[in-house]
């Protein structure tokens, strides 16, 4: 018998994928002469244990426990050297992983076809601050916002849509003090998430960056403008005095009914484009759309809201599409937090060393653990079990025993027939088997 058997999903994915093939070949610099176990294992050995459920170096023992679905697995030390030397490597190291990432990123969506989230012809990234609770004594943990210590790392992550979950596309590790809308942070983590992506969609305008607003910069928002041609752009703003005066002077026939996904009219929500002296000193182009609405039982008003409703606003250069759509899909940015509480369960929990460039480390395996929980479901699930989170993968997929039997020089996974996703599971293995091995 072994445990764990179910994650035989994500060592299948691992190999269609070619994942395992790119991250060895990106960590071959790193492979010492007469080494037993290659880098790119070990690493993804480690991002299989954080997928898994996984939230230190030492977890990798989980795998190394059941060779017959795992393979060897190195041990902690060898584990915690590899770390180190890719640390110390800088942003070599870190290049090397994220051009490997990019590289099977784009090949994963092409096997995806149809369900691929660039199969509507535009990609949506959303960017966003995590708050990672660490100890004091951690380098570059510091008091946040609210009140907490830890960490601010900006996260960036590819929108699946209403019938998928997500996948991480930038990772940028900040102090805890860092600021929610430090521009230079959000240009970087830009950069980082473009780089991910095919590059058939950094031109055309084939790429929407939609933020909070934390993103409501001038140089930020500049630095969008600047690639309006081929980069489109759903910013959050804060309301300011002059947006509130122009609010106020919104005559009501001005006000459009806001929609929801399903393309009902609810809740009395409006929205209206605002012009004049709000859009001085932005760039040419910017649409800058306000929406308002009764707040929720409970919910107290602020300073900024304007005859009891609540009011909230956003800025893009998206043209020729009615404000109401452009509205709704700025609200669907809300997605990105579904992506940050898989994240939180997913390794980023905390961060379990000590230096920044081994957090850092850290924070590309759980870029490549998130990866494998969003390529997995893109594979080889269908309907409602695309959309399950990772806790809930854990409980009735990886989570599930088999038996190991071996015969005719093979090997043979049996899953017990009562273990209600079973079937499931072999369905799922049964449509990675079906897709072309990398070349």
């Amino acid at each position: 018998m072994v445990s764990q058997a179910g994650g035989v999903l994500l060592v299948e994915t691992v190999r269609k994928a070619g994942l395992d093939q790119a991250i060895s070949a990106a960590l071959a610099p790193w492979r010492k002469p007469r080494a037993v176990h290659d880098p790119g294992k070990i690493l993804l050995d480690v991002a299989l244990a954080v997928a898994l459920g996984g939230d230190c170096l030492a977890d990798v023992g989980m795998l190394r426990a059941e060779p017959a679905v795992f393979g060897p697995v190195a041990s902690d030390p060898t584990v915690s050297r590899l770390v180190s030397a890719l640390a110390a490597g800088g942003k070599r190291a870190l290049t090397a992983l994220r051009q490997a990432r990019a590289q099977v990123r784009e090949h994963v969506w092409s096997l995806a076809g149809d369900a691929a989230p660039d199969a509507a012809g535009q990609v949506v990234v959303d960017l966003d601050g995590v708050l990672v609770i660490a100890h004091s004594e951690k380098q570059d943990a510091a008091a946040t916002w609210k009140k907490t210590y830890g960490h601010h790392p900006l996260m960036g992550f590819v929108d699946h849509g209403r019938g998928g979950s997500g996948e991480p596309v930038a990772g940028l590790l900040r102090p805890g003090n860092a600021g929610s809308n430090t521009a230079a942070d959000h240009i970087e983590a830009a950069r980082l998430a473009l780089a991910q992506l095919p590059k058939k969609y950094r031109r055309g305008r084939r790429t929407l960056i939609r933020t909070d607003s934390g993103g409501g910069t001038h140089e930020f928002v500049d630095w969008l403008s600047a690639r309006g041609r081929w980069l489109s752009y759903s910013v959050g703003m804060t309301i300011t005095d002059a947006i509130h005066q122009a609010v106020l002077k919104v005559p009501a026939s001005a006000w459009t009914p806001a929609v929801e996904p399903d393309g009902e009219i609810r809740d009395g929500a409006c929205v209206a484009e605002l012009g004049g002296d709000c859009l001085k000193g932005w760039p040419e182009g910017m649409r800058l759309i306000v929406r308002k609405e009764r707040p929720h039982p409970g919910a107290q008003l602020r300073f900024t809201d304007a005859d009891g409703m609540r009011l909230t606003c956003f800025a893009t250069n998206t043209k020729h599409t009615s404000i109401a759509e452009l509205e709704l899909r700025h609200r669907q940015r809300a997605r990105a937090e579904d992506r940050i509480r898989a994240a939180r369960a997913t390794g980023l929990r905390n961060l379990p060393l000590h230096d920044i460039p081994q957090n850092q480390i850290w924070l590309e395996i759980v870029q490549i653990a998130l990866d494998l929980l969003a390529w997995m479901p893109l594979l080889a699930l269908t309907g409602q079990a695309r959309l399950w989170e990772p806790r809930r993968l854990r409980l009735r997929l990886f989570s599930a025993a088999a038996q190991l039997v071996t015969t005719g020089r093979r090997r043979i996974l049996r899953f017990a027939k009562h273990w209600p996703w079973a079937g499931l599971i072999t369905d799922a293995l049964q449509r990675l088997a079906a897709l072309p091995n990398p070349g």
